[in-house]
């Protein structure tokens, strides 16, 4: 799903009419309708609703939400911020539609032009409803606000302990096109002069601030979700120049789809995972066996010999090969010969986990990965072993993946953490240019470049992830998917990131974010597999 800026938004709303033949009033009715059909699903019991409509195309919306929850029998109260008179276009005919609707009910939209409004009673029945729907202000927004729509800001964020807040499009104030830097522990605040919001619904797709700024606010707990609901604009008129690209289930379903029933266990590759060392054989067994549960045929862990029955130990289905070991149970420069070309030969590597920062492994790593032109998957410390000589790590003529978290794109690039964090997807985007191969950059909002230029941004994933050895099975799991789908690496690559996050975030759900282990994730992979495939809905929820 592309990304796409909020005067490119505008353009593809304009193209959808102009060129498609779908009239603006349809795209608003059915807006309008996402959004009260989210109100009914997730806040079921909410029998009063209070909706806060500004003037523009935003509040026209809020005016079919109104219409269709007085349809649904909710009661609804509209706030208007705006004469009547001073209605244009499309919100006006809403108007008119939402205005008939509420005269059976007589229940008349309450009409304020002075923040003074604000503070009568019939104001505070609005905000004392059981949701609120914040239609002010939408993704077209430009500074400043006025003094009326700021004081009504003002007014949703001083309930901060009452009604769940829903935002049309986006909270009233946000800026849609902001792409907010992180700090060095990758959070983000929400701006001043923006309205809370504890659930979003916009539109046929996500703004940048959709996906990389705080928008939701809630004070009583989790964020709802950000819905992008599709409203009637074909594939073909949403163009955008950012490069940038949300990933969904329905981008992976040509990778998700049955095996053929003459299937056998060599038609979905073999990988092979170099990494483990003393005291850290966990994480090269953890990769080996998540290549497995992404589906590859074979997984073999080359591991040194001294704890190579450590390995075999974690799962009988793992193959093993023993490699030469330096006196520190790390693995050894004489390692390299035509025995380690006959193990890597069919092969798709993975080379990293747990392998250890041990000067002659380090130097085994970069002989290992600077010759041949195998697909190769480098983590951890098989990155560190390129600190201070990334010029020797290049994609070209073969596929090339790394997956650094922030610490090891540091020590690739010699930046800062904190210059990383705030620019992260320049970051990713350069290094995937300059090296023709593919970064994954970890953290909130994994990013997926690739060497055209083009970023993925992953939705799933949660802050319980943030343990020992998930970074591991990613690891396996890339290089299973590559060695199933070599001619689709980059698209193989971001579904492995996907299904690594809501793997995590079903394990989150069971077990809790404190408690989640890496290993959950193998345990909840197959899970994550089956909700994929059965995705149906064209709506795309991103958790905040």
């Amino acid at each position: 799903m592309k990304i796409v800026s909020a005067a490119e938004m505008r353009d593809i709303d304009r193209v959808t009419s102009e060129r498609f033949g779908v009239p603006s009033l349809t795209l608003m009715e059915n807006a309008g309708s996402a959004v009260a059909r989210f109100i009914l699903s997730d806040y079921p019991h909410a029998e009063r609703v209070g909706i806060l409509c500004g003037k523009g195309n935003n509040g026209g919306d809020g005016f079919v939400v109104a219409r269709k929850l007085v349809e649904a029998g909710r009661a609804v109260r509209v706030l208007l911020l705006s004469d009547p008179e001073e209605l244009r276009g499309d919100a006006a005919v809403m108007f008119q539609h939402m205005v008939e609707s509420l005269h059976p009910v007589n229940v008349a939209p309450l009409i304020v032009r002075e923040a003074s409004g604000l503070d009568s009673s019939d104001a505070a029945e609005v905000f004392a409803a059981d949701v609120i729907v914040d239609a002010i202000l939408g993704t077209g927004f430009r500074p400043p606000v006025s003094p009326l729509y700021a004081a009504a800001i003002a007014r949703m964020k001083m309930n901060a302990s009452a009604a769940p807040i829903v935002a049309v499009d986006i909270p009233s104030g946000a800026d849609a096109d902001a792409m907010q830097p992180q700090n060095a522990t990758g959070s983000s605040e929400v701006q001043s002069n923006q309205a809370r919001a504890d659930a979003i619904v916009t539109f046929t797709a996500p703004r940048p601030a959709h996906v990389f700024a705080a928008l939701i606010n809630a004070p009583n707990g989790p964020g709802g979700p950000i819905i992008v609901a599709p409203i009637g604009s074909p594939p073909e008129a949403i163009v955008s120049q950012l490069g940038l690209h949300l990933s969904t289930p329905s981008d992976f379903a040509p990778l998700l789809a049955p095996r053929a029933r003459v299937a056998n266990k060599g038609s979905y590759g073999h990988v092979l995972v170099i990494g483990g060392s003393l005291g850290k054989a966990g994480a090269a067994a953890m990769a080996g066996f998540a290549a497995l549960r992404a589906g590859t045929g074979l997984s073999t862990v080359a591991t040194p010999k001294s704890v190579l029955a450590t390995v075999a130990a974690f799962h009988p289905e793992l193959m093993t090969e023993p490699l030469a070991e330096t006196k520190h149970g790390t693995i050894s420069l004489q390692a390299v010969g035509l025995g380690l070309d006959a193990l890597l030969e069919r092969k798709t590597l993975a080379i990293g986990p747990g392998i250890s920062r041990d000067s002659e492994t380090a130097e085994f790593v970069r002989t290992v990965v600077t010759r041949g032109d195998k697909s190769v998957v480098i983590d951890a410390d098989g990155l560190n072993a390129f600190e201070g000589a990334a010029d020797k790590l290049t994609g070209r003529g073969r596929t090339l993946v790394i997956t650094p978290h922030p610490g090891e794109m540091s020590r690739l690039t010699g930046m800062s953490i904190a210059e990383i964090q705030a620019n992260r997807r320049e970051v990713a985007r350069n290094f995937a240019r300059e090296h023709e191969l593919i970064v994954v950059l970890k953290g909130h909002r994994t990013l997926i470049a690739a060497p055209d230029g083009a970023v993925w941004v992953n939705p799933t994933g949660n802050p319980g992830m943030a343990t020992g050895g998930t970074g591991d099975i990613l690891t396996g799991m890339v290089a299973g998917l590559i060695a199933q789908h070599p001619r689709h690496a980059l698209a193989a690559t971001a579904l492995a990131v996907y299904l690594h996050g809501l793997a995590g975030d079903l394990a989150s759900e069971s077990v809790g974010e404190s408690s989640l282990v890496a290993t959950d994730l193998l345990r909840f992979l197959p899970q994550a597999f089956a909700e994929m495939r059965k995705q149906k809905s064209e709506e795309i929820r991103i958790h905040s």
